[in-house]
């Protein structure tokens, strides 16, 4: 049997302004924004290539905006992603070089943490 993680849930405080962010400035595709009812919002983004998605918004969980320290992406190349992240006015940090990937480090506008992992075989050419 076949365990996939496909949705992580993020706590924020401004729905708009995060949609905003991971899609325009990230790159991440909005999948779906739906007001369910008065009080649930469901938004979900998916990071280009992925088969896991995130969502936010109304009525999804009582996590405090931010709390979500480390999440990780898996990049081809850090340096391209770096320069993608920081065009788009994201400050991000990095390259991180270590000996099992290069790391580029960011938060969103609530201080969820994401990892960009370029992953490196050692002895790999």
């Amino acid at each position: 049997m076949d365990w996939k993680l496909e949705l992580v849930i993020l706590p924020v405080t401004d729905v708009d302004a995060a949609k905003s962010f991971y899609v325009d400035q990230v790159g991440f595709v909005a999948d779906h924004d739906h007001r369910v009812s008065e009080s649930l919002r469901f938004v979900q983004l998916t990071p280009p290539g992925s088969a896991c998605s995130i969502a936010f918004g109304e009525g999804l969980t009582d996590a405090e905006p931010g709390s979500i320290r480390t999440l990780q992406v898996v990049v081809d190349d850090a340096d391209e992603a770096l320069a993608h992240l920081k065009a788009n006015g994201v400050d991000a940090q990095g390259v991180d070089d270590q000996a099992w990937g290069r790391f580029v480090y960011f938060h969103d506008p609530d201080g969820n943490g994401w990892a960009v992992q370029q992953i490196v075989i050692p002895g790999a050419t």
